[in-house]
């Protein structure tokens, strides 16, 4: 893909619109909105292909959310220290209002049992997804030599996770056990 003739350098106004729309409205996570970010910016010629690249590598380096991260960059590339705080505050507050209205609603009707019964419905039907997921992955690898080792790993795990065992220390352990259980030739 040949990068856009770069065009005047955009307005304040115009760069915190592109950000805000773009980056707020995928889902996904921050790789997602930063290729939708690219689109967008290339198209108008406001960053090149190459430009995207170096600061997109330059925002996984940063610790927190890389997306903030990258729009700030954007921001900073495109107009300086006046462009990264707009892009930077583009990208943040409109998910942040989302966030703080779905917190407030959950807040409202977390007594009601209707809600309850749907939170806990969407829940079951999110890890029963998981499950299917990680035993599509997983079936082509399974023998039945391998059953007793797998579940044991498993149950191993859940009562790990039951516990209260933080995510590190669960797959350090899950990883340990599986190193070393005995596997037949």
């Amino acid at each position: 893909m040949r990068d856009a003739i770069p065009s005047p350098e955009p307005s304040l106004g115009a760069l915190a619109w592109v950000i805000a729309r773009d980056a707020n409205r995928t889902f996904g996570g921050g790789t997602a909105s930063s290729e939708v970010l690219r689109r967008t910016l290339v198209r108008r010629g406001w960053l090149s292909d190459d430009d995207h690249r170096q600061l997109y590598a330059l925002s996984r380096l940063t610790p927190g959310t890389n997306l903030l991260s990258y729009c700030t960059a954007v921001g900073w590339h495109s107009r300086g220290i006046r462009g990264a705080i707009v892009t930077w505050l583009a990208a943040s507050i409109p998910c942040s209002i989302v966030a703080l209205g779905a917190t407030v609603l959950y807040d409202r009707l977390a007594d009601s049992p209707t809600f309850s019964l749907a939170v806990l419905l969407a829940t079951t039907i999110a890890l029963a997804l998981l499950a299917a997921s990680v035993w599509h992955l997983a079936k082509p690898h399974v023998t039945w030599n391998a059953a007793p080792r797998s579940i044991a790993i498993v149950l191993l795990v859940l009562g790990l996770v039951t516990l209260g065992g933080t995510p590190i220390y669960v797959l350090l352990i899950a990883a340990a056990a599986g190193a070393s259980w005995p596997s037949r030739p």
